[in-house]
């Protein structure tokens, strides 16, 4: 027997609902649809389906709308089956069960290891550093490297290593400079970069993993000498060919990574990306994307990273994102799409879900002076009892919407006419009440947005959600 799935929603998109179930035309459930007798769905509370939902009608499985709030675990616990939400838009519903059931994807795995830089260390107090590896371990980092700089002492350099590992931070010591090489080993850091053939002595001197680069650039003859030379001592290390900058020989640097795993298989293998993010005035979120997915292809595990260009400060939470598809993707033998990775951040893969036709009909519903916002492609629709306005920017709509006595609700509406205008001029997704999502790309989170009104008065407040989407 198929399984038999409650659909809640409210009253404006049931509609709407049951248009797409029936588009779906499930063979594996059948369904149930129930309006939990209020307007907008996106209102919805787990509360409220304990107080107003008197049964779950023969259900093995209830959905509820994507952005129902409150815990859903009471809820399966008092009607005996599952209750789960469903898409916050319900034109996903088709992909939500094509992907199993709704069942996310597993991001919490990932085999590259990120090196966080502190590139000018020497110049630092110990507690400056300290306080930037919590913010490096925060976004993803698993060690802490210590970046020396040319012609500058690092006369903390030893007590920099000691606090950091005692913090619990793994370290690598990142220098040209033999010396700094070495009194950090003697600290007890936990990798060195970086070799090259003829300064394979300090690996007699320190047991920290050394990471291993030609001894002039593009000479990969050098590495792989280096290479055999450790692998004769029986001793770990990582080898990096170097990745360069773009018109600087960045092609042909991506061959040296090819061609050192095809000749050695079982190599660990690291990647710098500064070359790349820091010197290419690009958004450095698809750059990491692509770096992860050579990465990924060519099972290089290591991955040394800076935050110093003010457009390359998210990238090491950037990285970490990436490694996760790369991945997740990878398990699954599919491509790295359609797992919600944080990656997209200024477009979106369907950024206008509905037609201006669609709105429009849902519009026609409306009973109340509450104004709701939605985007299409054709532009921006703000509509309530009194019918539909449409433009492309905000100005053109503020003089239809009759505010000029109420400023509270003149200014909740700039805001999100604005909102609305970034998503339909980049093409993301908008939905009222909700901040733009930016994904990894987003430095700093705001607050969480203030409730415009109890969500479980009569939908006569003036600022009413928008009901996108809603289940």
């Amino acid at each position: 027997m198929p399984e038999h799935i409650l659909f809640l929603t409210g009253r404006l998109a049931e509609a709407s609902l049951r248009k797409v179930l029936v588009s779906l035309q499930p063979a594996q459930f059948t369904y149930g649809v129930h309006v939990l007798k209020l307007q907008v769905a996106g209102l919805m509370t787990a509360d409220m389906i304990l107080r107003r939902l008197p049964s779950t009608e023969g259900a093995q499985r209830v959905l509820v709308p994507g952005r129902c709030r409150g815990e859903l675990e009471p809820l399966s616990a008092h009607f005996g089956v599952p209750f789960q939400r469903g898409p916050e838009e319900l034109k996903d519903l088709p992909e939500f069960f094509g992907r199993g059931g709704g069942a996310a994807p597993d991001l919490s795995r990932y085999d590259v290891r990120i090196f966080a830089e502190i590139v000018d260390a020497p110049n630092m107090s110990i507690e400056a550093m300290l306080a930037q590896a919590r913010r490096y371990a925060g976004a993803g980092a698993d060690v802490i490297d210590l970046g020396c700089l040319p012609q500058t002492p690092f006369a903390h350099l030893e007590d920099a290593v000691t606090a950091l590992r005692e913090s619990g931070y793994r370290v690598s010591v990142d220098s040209m400079d033999n010396d700094e090489l070495l009194r950090g080993g003697h600290a007890g850091c936990d990798y060195l970069l970086s070799l090259k053939r003829d300064t394979l002595w300090l690996v007699d001197e320190a047991p920290a993993t050394p990471v291993l680069i030609p001894a002039e650039h593009g000479d990969m003859a050098s590495l792989y000498e280096a290479i055999e030379t450790l692998s004769k001592k029986g001793r770990a290390f990582i080898a990096d060919p170097i990745l360069d900058p773009i018109h600087f020989g960045f092609t042909e640097s991506l061959v040296r990574y090819r061609d050192l795993r095809r000749a050695l298989p079982q190599v660990q293998i690291m990647m710098g990306s500064g070359n790349l993010t820091e010197l290419t005035d690009a958004d450095t979120i698809g750059m990491q994307a692509v770096l992860a997915g050579i990465m990924s292809e060519l099972g290089i595990t290591h991955l040394l990273t800076t935050q110093v260009s003010g457009h390359a400060l998210g990238a090491v939470q950037e990285a970490n994102a990436a490694r996760r598809l790369m991945f997740a993707a990878r398990a699954a033998d599919a491509l790295p799409r359609r797992l919600e990775g944080g990656l997209l951040a200024l477009r979106d893969t369907r950024p206008f879900p509905y037609s201006a036709e669609e709105i429009g009909a849902t519009a026609q519903a409306v009973k109340d002076p509450s104004f709701r916002v939605q985007v299409s492609e054709e532009g921006i629709h703000v509509y309530n009892r009194d019918g539909v306005h449409t433009a492309n920017e905000p100005f053109r709509l503020y003089p239809r919407l009759g505010l000029e006595s109420d400023a509270s609700h003149a200014f909740y509406m700039g805001v999100e006419l604005a909102r609305a205008q970034i998503a339909w001029q980049l093409g993301k997704r908008y939905a009222q009440d909700e901040e733009l999502r930016w994904g990894r790309a987003a430095l700093r989170r705001s607050d969480p947005p203030i409730a415009h009104r109890d969500p479980s008065e009569p939908e006569r407040a003036p600022f009413a959600p928008t009901v996108e989407g809603d289940t």
